[in-house]
């Protein structure tokens, strides 16, 4: 230990912390001081022993005075100001030398007598602020400052139109924001002290974004949290009309006192007004990590209404289903879509109104017997409680496999159903697990191996499916680095590759299929067979869009697929050198496709119920600032 102690003395010393531009630019400035040329004198003495720091709105008036003792400048109305005190932040607001080096040597309440050379205040070389008109600005000037008030200051609007105050924190971490609907109360005086919004009877309720408070009002509110008490400072360019206070003009400043007693959360779903869910009673715990964002066993009692006049119930948990609550996994495209991403977002206990579109509701559902086509729908959801995915921590290795086997089979349902992106998140589930799953010995690690290679597979087959054939390369590229001789990982990359339009790098994998394994020769031949037909009918598309475009006399203009007169029944082509158009991938023989396990056979291609719950879930996270995150 002596030893460590005595080599300490030949440490190099730490790296010197890299200064922040405004903390280069305040040392530079400070370097412009010499002795004598900002002195202090004290008039009346502040309380407390606390200065202001960076970071600190500071409230005070100013007097501005030659040496002679005549007033050039003031903000008191006794001396011809208006009564307004200057408000700055330190290290943000732009001021005189001579402020930046006497303010934070202040106590709050204290005045004081600050002597200033010119090169201090506004004859300072590239001084930030301009001098007033007339202002004596190349003379020693006297400075009397009353420190009002200084607090930590919030900086809502970046060029400092609106600051805020918090005079009591609030609950939670959450704050309002559009399309939320908010309840207040709200007092409003100018700069002076002059009341603009006398105190009401009742609190103020309004609906965020819907510009029914002033801008740098609403924008301050949307910092705060339940209950918080606060002044929000609001400078001209943010006071705009609205139904709170219809005429601003000619105000430099407003200054709320505001108090926020609750807020609603409601959040546009889709992000196009059309699903919108809006919580009318708070659950348990904190948004939104105590909600059921993963798979889960959710249990929740709802009522669904047809929105007519009056509104009419068509299913009641409590009433139609023997008063027991509905249960079913999320995940697994059980209940309607827009109804799933919903109760993702609640937390336990609470209860929520979702107004739901058609197409996230019954039109793509098994729609109820008095719920008609192309009906918008309002349900009332009480979420009770859900039971989170089992952790295989602990499991036996045929525990996990067996867990994994019921996923999978749940995927396979899913695919067989055309739900193709509901699919490929559960393959993705088991295959994000399967990371933490070590086999102990060579039989363990036959099976896991076999079945990260079957949900490889299928992950492929959703992209497939689902259009991104890139996505599908890329995941059968992963399995042929571990297994390049892997036929059935071949035949679905190769088959990519066709509906993709590389035909040169699908022939390749389907005759590397009959090189490394002879039984796959019928799959193979049938498969270089399906792409000679997709060549064809390119090839054919291709030559019907340029016909006649090389056929005419010089002088003659001939125009890309323009058909002569007399062949207007002809339909019209387009060139698909690029990638294979739905009547090619219509054409795919399913008997001639290999079965990427034994359980998932792949049939034709049928629209999903859920099959945008990916971009939707995006759209989820998005609102809620965790785009990188996945919902299963």
């Amino acid at each position: 230990m002596a030893h460590a102690d005595a080599d300490d003395g030949d440490l190099p010393p730490p790296p010197a912390k890299k200064k922040s531009p405004a903390e280069e630019e305040a040392e530079k400035r400070r370097k412009k001081l010499t002795p004598g040329s900002l002195m202090k004198g004290l008039i009346r003495s502040g309380s407390g022993d606390a200065t202001p720091a960076e970071g600190d709105q500071v409230v005070l008036h100013c007097t501005t005075r030659t040496m002679d003792g005549i007033i050039v400048n003031s903000t008191r109305r006794e001396h011809g100001g208006k009564g307004v005190p200057l408000r700055f932040v330190l290290g943000k607001s732009k001021m005189i030398l001579g402020f930046a080096e006497g303010f934070p040597t202040m106590l709050k309440g204290e005045i004081a007598m600050f002597k200033m050379k010119p090169q201090i205040h506004y004859a300072e070389e590239d001084c930030p602020v301009t001098a007033p008109d007339g202002f004596p600005k190349d003379d020693e000037l006297q400075f009397e400052i009353e420190m009002l008030d200084f607090f930590k200051a919030k900086i809502v609007a970046e060029d400092l139109g609106v600051i805020k105050k918090i005079v009591d924190e609030g609950k939670g971490w959450e704050t309002p924001r559009e399309p939320y609907e908010v309840t207040t109360w709200i007092t409003a005086r100018t700069a002076d002290g002059k009341e603009l919004l006398p105190s009401r009877e009742e609190p103020y309720f309004f609906t965020f974004g819907k510009s029914e408070v002033p801008k740098g009002l609403e924008m301050g509110i949307g910092t705060m949290a339940r209950e918080e008490k606060a002044i929000i400072y609001v400078c001209s360019a943010y006071l705009t009309n609205s139904s709170l206070m219809p005429q601003l003009e000619g105000l430099e400043e407003v200054h709320f006192e505001v108090e926020l007693v609750q807020f609603v959360q409601v959040r546009d779903m889709l992000g196009d007004g059309r699903l919108i869910k809006r919580r009318i009673v708070d659950g348990k715990g904190e948004f939104p990590m105590d909600c059921p964002l993963h798979d889960s066993l959710l249990r929740v009692h709802y009522k669904g209404m047809l929105l007519d006049e009056p509104k009419s119930i068509f299913y009641d948990t409590r009433v139609d289903n023997h008063g027991e609550p509905l249960e079913f996994c999320s995940g697994e495209g059980l209940v309607p879509e827009g109804f799933e991403m919903c109760v993702r977002l609640m937390l336990p206990g609470e209860k929520s109104i979702v107004t739901c579109p058609p197409d996230f509701a019954y039109d793509k559902f098994p729609r109820p017997a008095n719920v008609p086509e192309g009906a918008h729908v309002q349900w009332e959801i009480e979420l009770l409680g859900f039971e989170m995915p089992k952790d295989w921590t602990g499991f036996t290795f045929k525990e996990i496999m067996d867990d994994a086997e019921k996923i999978k089979t749940t995927g396979n349902r899913l695919f067989k159903e055309g739900k193709f992106a509901l699919a490929k998140a559960k393959y993705e589930k088991v295959l994000r697990e399967y990371n933490h799953v070590h086999p102990q010995d060579d039989d363990e690690g036959k099976i896991f191996a076999n079945s990260r290679s079957s949900l490889q597979l299928n992950v492929a087959a959703c992209y497939q499916k689902m259009g991104e054939y890139r996505k599908s390369i890329d995941t059968c590229n992963k399995l042929l680095e571990a297994n390049p001789v892997h036929v059935k990982a071949l035949y679905r990359r190769g088959m990519s590759y066709m509906l993709l339009g590389d035909f040169d790098d699908a022939k390749k994998d389907f005759e590397k299929m009959i090189a490394v394994d002879k039984s796959s020769e019928p799959d193979a031949t049938a498969a270089l067979l399906k792409l000679k037909q997709t060549i064809q009918e390119t090839e054919k598309k291709a030559r019907k869009q340029f016909k006649g475009l090389f056929d005419k006399k010089p002088g003659e203009i001939s125009e890309v697929g323009v058909e002569p007169e007399g062949n207007k029944n002809t339909s019209d082509a387009t060139a698909s050198g690029v990638a294979a158009s739905s009547a090619d991938r219509d054409m795919m023989d399913a008997k001639a496709i290999p079965r990427a396990d034994s359980d998932l056979a792949f049939e034709e291609e049928r629209p999903g119920l859920l099959a945008r719950i990916w971009p939707s879930a995006r759209r989820i996270f998005s609102s809620l600032g965790l785009n990188r995150c996945t919902i299963l």
